[in-house]
């Protein structure tokens, strides 16, 4: 079985491909390795993937529209898992054109593909971004959604041209809306993993709205068995679906950061006022995801926030 993973080099991707090349799975990365953040982290997360001879990367941005049609044209791709987006809620009030570029034009020329070759499914990143600031929590998928930001819209607009495609091409997706997910090589801009760094850097961590924001934080590790239960069960699945990627337990950040300090984390902070693309809350309900493919072992966020912290201190202190 040979499974395409776009975003290879990111967070979700690297995870999610390091797991399924220990199961001998056959991989084959897609990445522009651009430099939304630390290029050398991306390059690190390839490093151990390429250990194996079962991986095979290519270095191409999706909006290459003739090069990625010659990928699938030399690989018999059976599943795709399209993680490759231009992330960041922030980032996308000052550079809205690159959330089209990357986030829907790239999306198109990818799933305009499977519908030429004979793709088994397509699982697609969404984001808990498409809910906006909906307050019927927990949010379950029927909720309408009224994204806040450009990054909200594009993943929103991702779900509808998905739900075209299936429509009149018949061609097989889930959606996977995922909220605020962290843990081991996460992504230096997200919230954990800035503060642990502004810490061991000696910088000032900015705490957005004073630190009265919550999220449905999601680790890593549940992500991963989620994205494989779903592959390993992928024939009772829908021919198109949305599932919330959620631990449905959302946490305050103030009580993040009073666990960081128990650990020893503790860089200078600044409070300053709610950033006007931000979310004052996420909390996904998880019931459908849970019922479709029978996963009850969330890990505690304490342990997994533990795992995070050890994990900085053994491999980013001595770089």
């Amino acid at each position: 079985m040979k499974i395409l993973i776009t975003g290879i080099a990111g967070f979700i991707g690297f995870n999610f491909a390091k797991f399924l090349i220990e199961k001998k799975y056959k991989i084959i990365g897609i990445d522009n390795l651009n430099d939304y953040y630390d290029v050398n982290l991306k390059k690190r997360r390839l490093k151990q993937l390429f250990n194996s001879k079962n991986f095979k990367f290519y270095k191409v941005d999706l909006i290459e529209k003739k090069k990625i049609k010659e990928i699938f044209k030399n690989n018999n791709i059976d599943f795709i898992f399209h993680f490759a987006a231009q992330a960041g809620v922030r980032y996308s009030i000052d550079h809205p054109a690159k959330y089209i570029d990357s986030n829907i034009l790239g999306f198109y020329n990818l799933i305009e593909n499977i519908k030429n070759f004979k793709i088994k499914r397509l699982f697609y990143a969404s984001s808990s971004s498409v809910y906006g600031e909906n307050k019927n929590f927990p949010l379950n998928e029927k909720e309408h959604i009224f994204p806040k930001n450009i990054y909200g819209l594009s993943k929103k607009i991702n779900e509808e041209i998905g739900f075209i495609f299936n429509k009149y091409y018949n061609t097989k997706m889930i959606g996977l809306r995922f909220f605020t997910v962290y843990g081991e090589w996460g992504r230096p801009d997200m919230m954990m993993m800035k503060y642990i760094d502004c810490f061991y850097k000696k910088k000032i961590f900015y705490l957005n709205n004073y630190g009265n924001h919550s999220r449905d934080f999601t680790y890593i590790g549940d992500v991963v068995n989620i994205l494989y239960l779903l592959l390993k069960r992928h024939k009772k699945l829908k021919s198109y679906d949305l599932f919330n990627i959620c631990s449905n337990k959302p946490i305050n950040l103030k009580k993040i950061i009073s666990f960081m300090k128990k650990n020893k984390i503790h860089p200078k902070v600044k409070k300053v006022s709610l950033q006007k693309a931000d979310i004052l809350k996420t909390h996904g309900d998880n019931k459908k995801l849970l019922k479709s493919i029978k996963y009850k072992k969330f890990s505690h966020w304490k342990i997994s926030v533990r795992k995070t912290i050890v994990w900085y201190q053994k491999n980013m202190l001595k770089n």
